[in-house]
């Protein structure tokens, strides 16, 4: 065996995220977007002494397992990988993944809880990052989504099934005003050209919506016309900002050099288990704002009654999980590393009439050494990669009575655990919330407890 030859293979096995295994003779060869029982024909595309990786270029035969795909753009778009198997069955298949990795990392001894579905499993996301492009070099102008596997490619997503019609509605006017007036689309290859990305954010309680155009400054436009036809679509929710983002950094990504207020207001209001939260164009909110209320329900009943206890919320963002607990804790302090989430965890606090929590802009590594007060209970919500090595062991130095670590990673989540438990941590409750139906992702929340020694 060895790089680019192809081969057909049985996938026998699924580690998370959705990266199949499938066993040649005595070699495992590692392949992303695979599920359990698929016959596939793939290319070798990494041959080391360690790893051999391959990559899908055809499904032959689909998993006993698999139906038919709900969305039009499945096999084009590369977003929802795991829509042709039932939702139980992927709820399973998550559980089974996060288990696995605990017992793989030898944690054990526990009261797992389940996995909690998203409460919707369609409809459900609250932002999307939609992108210019064209279906094949020089082609019409899209606007939608990456192409599966590529970089240049985009398609059209208006039967995206996992956002609701509003979203779709101002894709398919935005995308039909620019094909009308004949605007440039930003070439990521020679860097010419004007139209970029388009985010759509719109909150799930309020019903509140807000558009920010992504373009190069290398065209003056007059939006006025495109603002007027968008506030007459009579979309199911109210369209209460649009704003014009200008971006001439070269990588393929949302950013502002400029940004401008040239309908309504900047950002929307959304409600959280009875919390009300402005949400900015470039803020970090959960993406599902009903699985949100249960992970941090879930985080909630792990806490329980920490009336005249303190809370530190590490990794805080913009303060949800910290407001959320100030109702049962005297006080709770969080850090972020975001000054922009910082600014508006603090502004949310005001808006819900919330005087016991304070917010820190800093490295959580730096700004846990500055804290000299005692913590009953850390919350902690680190980014993918986890918490940093640096930063563990200055954080379990607090020992609290208790920590709940909530992961959007469980392998980053399988690797620190045993730090805790070798630190004196029992973990005592686990439990998955899916966030993200028809994809790999899911989140764990996880109780641990300080038994006032570690490992032998």
């Amino acid at each position: 065996m060895k790089k680019n030859d192809i081969l057909e293979v049985y996938i026998d096995e699924v580690e998370f995220p959705s990266k199949g295994i499938a066993k040649v003779g005595d070699n495992n060869i590692l392949i992303k977007n695979a599920i359990k029982g698929q016959k596939v024909k793939i290319r070798i595309t990494k041959k080391r002494k360690d790893k051999i990786e391959g990559k899908i270029l055809e499904v032959l035969e689909r998993a006993p397992m698999e139906k038919e795909p709900f969305c039009k753009h499945f096999g084009i778009c590369g977003g929802c990988s795991y829509q042709t198997i039932s939702y139980n069955d992927q709820l399973n298949m998550k559980s089974d993944q996060v288990l696995k990795l605990l017992k793989d990392a030898e944690i054990g001894d526990f009261e797992y809880l389940g996995i909690e579905p998203s409460p919707i499993e369609y409809d459900y996301r609250n932002k999307m990052e939609f992108t210019f492009g064209d279906v094949e070099k020089g082609g019409e102008l899209t606007l939608g989504m990456h192409q599966k596997g590529k970089f240049y490619e985009i398609v059209t997503v208006d039967g995206c099934k996992i956002v609701d019609e509003d979203f779709i509605k101002v894709l398919t006017n935005i995308l039909g005003y620019f094909k009308e007036k004949g605007v440039a689309l930003y070439n990521k290859r020679s860097h010419e050209g004007v139209l970029r990305h388009l985010v759509v954010r719109k909150a799930m309680k309020t019903g509140e919506l807000l558009i920010n155009l992504v373009t190069s400054s290398q065209q003056q436009l007059n939006l006025n016309e495109l603002i007027e036809r968008l506030k007459g679509i009579d979309f199911q929710g109210e369209l209460v900002g649009f704003l014009h983002t200008i971006n001439d950094n070269l990588s393929d990504t949302v950013q502002s050099d400029e940004t401008r207020v040239l309908f309504g207001r900047d950002y929307i209001i959304e409600e959280i288990l009875g919390l009300r939260f402005k949400i900015s164009a470039f803020s970090f909110f959960q993406t599902n704002t009903l699985g949100a209320e249960k992970l941090y329900s879930i985080v909630r009943d792990f806490a329980g009654d920490k009336k005249d206890k303190l809370i530190y919320d590490l990794y805080c963002g913009t303060g949800t999980i910290a407001q959320i607990m100030a109702a049962v804790a005297s006080k709770v302090i969080g850090i972020e590393i975001v000054e922009e989430a910082v600014e508006a965890a603090k502004e949310n606090a005001k808006l819900n009439g919330l005087d016991n929590c304070h917010f820190i802009a800093g490295d959580v590594m730096e700004k846990v050494s500055e804290l000299k007060e005692q913590p009953d209970l850390i919350i902690l919500d680190p980014p993918r990669d986890g918490i940093h090595p640096k930063a563990i062991h200055k954080i379990i130095d607090f020992e609290p009575e208790e920590f709940i670590y909530v992961s959007c990673n469980p392998r980053s989540l399988a690797r620190d655990l045993p730090i805790f438990e070798e630190r004196g941590y029992k973990v005592e409750k686990v439990k998955c919330m899916d966030m993200f139906p028809h994809t790999p992702h899911v989140e764990a929340a996880i109780l641990m407890t300080y038994c006032g020694s570690g490992k032998e």
